[in-house]
């Protein structure tokens, strides 16, 4: 089962905008928006738990700050090492009324 937390407005983070890092259950979730469609990845990379939200986006794709780890934040795939094939965990998300909200499984 998927709860929704209401993370902010939608209208904060504008295309292009650098991400904005917030806390969920004890876990940094970096969320972009790319284009106009917003992605939530947690803000680790799967190699040494460098923050990714500090990497450079192209298109979909961000570059670890450390040691240069490539992900999709479409999809949390890692795409290039030292990041080994270890992917990064995604959340959904969904805009109601111009608010942001992430989607974190519940058991």
């Amino acid at each position: 089962m998927t709860e929704f937390l209401l993370v902010g407005s939608a209208d904060e983070l504008k295309p292009g905008d650098e991400p904005i890092v917030v806390e969920i259950n004890r876990r940094w979730v970096a969320i972009y928006n790319i284009d106009g469609q917003f992605y939530a990845i947690e803000d680790r990379c799967t190699h040494d738990d460098g923050p990714l939200a500090e990497g450079t986006l192209k298109g979909c794709i961000v570059e670890c700050p450390r040691h240069g780890a490539r992900f999709d934040v479409r999809t949390g795939k890692v795409l290039s090492g030292p990041a080994g094939t270890v992917d990064v965990p995604t959340y959904q998300v969904k805009i109601e009324n111009d608010q942001l909200w992430i989607g974190v499984k519940r058991a």
